[in-house]
């Protein structure tokens, strides 16, 4: 209430610093998040949504990354409201460290949770939401990433 009072419009939740990534306490996990987003969007205001891996998960292949995505969604999918939720995929591996997926490891990553949307939430919600990339994208690399269809 006091976010709203204040004026804000929009928050973020889920980014990795919050669900215990680097060594610091879990202070969120995908069940508070839910609640939080029930709460943000009850409330009137839109959300970016934070979902990504650990290198150790991103090393076993897109079959996992999609698995771990699922289940920091699982909590969602029925409040996903393409004109008010972002989600934005953020790889912890990526975050601060130089490193950054391919272009194309994004496709592939960002085209996979689309569908894990569509399947568990709508084709429609799947069609219409935004999903962005966070993982170190800077200056040289966010043109060829931008240009992803997904």
């Amino acid at each position: 209430e006091q976010m709203k009072d204040m004026g804000i419009k929009q928050v973020l939740i889920g980014h990795s610093e919050r669900r215990g990534e680097f060594g610091i306490l879990a202070y969120d996990s995908n069940a508070t998040l839910a609640t939080k987003l029930k709460y943000i969007l009850d409330a009137g205001m839109s959300c970016v949504f934070c979902i990504g891996e650990p290198k150790s998960i991103r090393e076993k292949g897109l079959d996992a990354v999609l698995a771990e995505m699922d289940k920091q969604l699982e909590k969602i999918y029925g409040l996903l409201d393409p004109a008010k939720v972002i989600i934005a995929y953020e790889p912890v591996w990526a975050i601060g460290t130089g490193l950054t997926a391919t272009p194309q490891d994004a496709q592939a990553t960002h085209a996979g949770i689309r569908k894990l949307i569509a399947q568990k939430a709508s084709p429609a919600v799947a069609d219409a939401i935004r999903i962005q990339y966070g993982g170190s994208a800077n200056a040289k690399n966010a043109p060829d990433l931008s240009a992803q269809p997904d």
